[in-house]
């Protein structure tokens, strides 16, 4: 699955990848402009979860969902 996700960022531009031709295989990734313009909204996202954590875990009790 990750693979997959790593693939499908790379074909839309979000991340680079480079290949090693090295015994074990080395592969690295990077953010490339359009990836690095995520940044600031992807904070926003996190800090939004991280101020309503607590509403969140309330829900997700009163749903039954254990999970997390």
């Amino acid at each position: 699955m990750l693979t997959l996700t790593l693939r499908n960022l790379e074909r839309d531009g979000l991340v680079s990848r480079t290949a090693y031709a090295e015994v074990p295989p080395r592969v690295e990734y990077d953010l490339p402009p359009t990836g690095r313009s995520l940044m600031p909204p992807a904070l926003g996202l996190a800090g939004w979860a991280i101020e309503h954590i607590t509403e969140i875990e309330t829900s997700r009790a009163a749903h039954g969902d254990r999970a997390g």
